[in-house]
């Protein structure tokens, strides 16, 4: 018999339950995402205009992904209700580049032990890892990027570059030449033309140089044109007033390498070559250069500084609040599987002033795990992170009912046209829907619940011929199967407590 027919009997048209990962699940992707929620939905999402940090702790496959995909649409869909109050989504997901980067900064002692690379890293990174993803995503609208990066929710209005002010442009080129990073266009290029896009002319840094090229053609004129003696380029004065007309220039390369020299060592996660970068600074005008800070400490001042300039850039283009997702923090290659590294990369995130920052909303969805971590800590970790003011869910749990519910909605959104199947209508009249809600709920999590059920689906075909089908799970299958199932899911927590 054929999982094909069992399901086109009962009006669906494809398998609701054959993928387990949301962010390439079909079913979740075109019909649930906009309509299938967490019971705790409301408390993470809050309010897209005044957004508040929350802290959520889940199991494997609880649906901390499939939350921040939800998150993600539902702040796109009210960014096009509400133009001039949308919020900024940074998904801040993928951290093997940044942890890479960081890690080649560091001994090659250190290196070798993923603990003490965890162990340098600061909230500082956070930070300047989480600026390079906005600023690169404003960066890639701004020039017209065939694929920009970031969330679809930041796509922004036509006239953007009008609504910035000569400052703001200023800040947004600051921004762009510390933290913007295209992997498909090299770092000056790129700056360069933002420049000319946003029409900033430092005519200030222009003049600087001009003295030079005014000095040194005029004492090359009096030498060849006027005195006629190329010999007097052999004494020491018409180079020297050449050298004087040069001073102002080299003065200031010399002041930007040193800025340059600090922002590359200073800001780890991020890669900014010093020469380049120097030529980038210099082409501000002093005036709007001077006293703006740069990420060249090791401190977080300059770096909370540098948050509100791009606040009040994206401000100016109708966005009143960012929104920075973070999820997926037991996947990078230095994590490994290890808690104790999991702590070393999120714990610095945990200090309330970041977490409490004006216009500011962090949606940490963390692994479970970690919370047993929160309750072992000592009394100014709680001082510091105030985590009684963090909208915090101790476990993203699933009873047995929302469980069904979600399944019954998976199967009602593979619907044929004109069909409305049920979940009920898979199983035979002897298990209750008491026993189905029971039996969801030993499964936990709705990863582990797709999988049960596909696995059960698939064993009922197998125990019955194309000739004569039967279009319901019996009791003896459903029980064998359930047992099976979580005899396999004691056997892997017991691996993974290990």
């Amino acid at each position: 018999m054929k999982l094909h027919d069992l399901l086109a009997h009962h009006g669906m048209a494809s398998n609701p339950f054959a993928d387990e990962d949301a962010q390439t699940d079909p079913v979740f992707q075109q019909s649930c995402r906009a309509s299938t929620f967490h019971p705790s939905w409301d408390k993470v999402y809050g309010d897209p205009a005044n957004p508040a940090t929350s802290i959520v702790f889940g199991e494997k496959g609880a649906g901390k992904t499939a939350m921040r995909l939800q998150i993600a649409a539902q702040i796109e869909e009210h960014n096009r209700e509400n133009p001039d109050r949308r919020a900024f989504v940074i998904e801040y997901d993928d951290f093997n580049p940044f942890l890479d980067r960081f890690a080649d900064r560091l001994s090659s002692r250190k290196r070798r032990d993923p603990a003490k690379v965890l162990n340098e890293w600061k909230l500082w990174d956070h930070m300047d890892a989480i600026l390079s993803l906005g600023v690169t995503s404003v960066v890639d609208r701004l020039l017209g990027a065939s694929l920009p990066s970031g969330s679809a929710a930041n796509a922004l209005p036509d006239d953007a570059i009008q609504r910035l002010d000569r400052f703001q442009r200023r800040d947004l080129l600051l921004l762009s030449a510390c933290y913007d990073n295209s992997l498909t266009e090299s770092f000056q290029s790129r700056w360069y033309r933002l420049r000319r896009k946003l029409w900033y002319l430092p005519w200030q840094s222009w003049a600087v140089r001009a003295i030079g090229v005014v000095v040194k053609a005029a004492v090359l004129t009096y030498v060849f044109w006027w005195k006629r003696d190329w010999s007097l380029m052999l004494t020491v004065w018409p180079w020297l007033i050449i050298a004087l007309g040069w001073a102002p220039w080299m003065a200031q390369v010399w002041r930007w390498w040193m800025q340059a020299y600090g922002v590359s060592r200073k800001m780890r996660c991020v890669t900014r070559d010093i020469n380049p970068l120097r030529q980038v600074f210099m082409q501000f005008s002093g005036r709007d250069i001077n006293g703006q800070p740069l990420p060249n400490k090791d401190r977080t001042d300059d770096r909370y500084e540098l948050l509100y300039k791009f606040q009040g850039v994206l401000q100016a283009m109708g966005f009143s609040s960012i929104v920075v997702l973070v999820d997926r923090v037991d996947e990078p290659h230095l994590i490994n599987g290890s808690l104790d590294n999991m702590r070393g990369l999120v714990w610095s995130m945990l200090d309330n002033k970041f977490l409490k920052q004006p216009g500011l909303g962090l949606k940490l969805l963390l692994p479970i795990e970690l919370s047993d971590y929160v309750e072992a800590e000592n009394r100014d970790f709680y001082q510091r992170a105030r985590l009684d003011k963090q909208n915090m869910i101790p476990s993203l749990q699933w009873t047995g009912q929302s469980l069904y519910d979600l399944a019954n909605d998976r199967v009602g959104a593979c619907a044929s046209e004109g069909q409305s199947p049920q979940l009920r209508d898979l199983f035979d009249d002897s298990i209750g829907d008491a026993r189905l809600i029971d039996a969801f709920a030993s499964l936990r999590v709705p990863r582990q619940l797709f999988k049960f059920l596909y696995r059960l689906l698939v064993a009922h075909c197998q125990t019955y011929v194309d000739t004569a089908p039967q279009w319901q799970v019996d009791t003896a299958t459903f029980e064998a199967q359930l047992a099976l199932y979580q005899r396999e899911l004691q056997a892997n927590d017991k691996v993974f407590a290990n």
